[in-house]
């Protein structure tokens, strides 16, 4: 189990660097579904391997920053189905 958290820590932290470096070299639009997800897919990583070894501040960061991330794809949600 420690291993299993540890990687989704990890891939946390990777897959969020990564979605940093995308918008920051323009190869992904920042108000885009696939950069949300990754945020999502990422913070989500994150605050799972914070909680588990009792890192609150950032297990509250990575919450909040999932938050972001969710209220973010509901609106691109609703955009797409108005623009529909």
């Amino acid at each position: 189990m420690d291993l299993l958290l540890a990687v989704a820590g990890w891939l946390g932290a990777a897959l969020l660097l990564a979605g940093y470096a995308l918008v920051s070299s323009s190869r992904l639009s920042g108000d885009g579904t696939a950069y949300q997800l990754i945020n999502l897919a990422g913070s989500l990583g994150l605050m799972i391997n914070s909680a588990y070894n009792a890192a609150w501040p950032s297990a509250g960061l990575n919450l909040v920053w999932a938050a972001i991330g969710v209220v973010a794809l509901v609106k691109l949600a609703r955009i797409g189905t108005v623009n529909q």
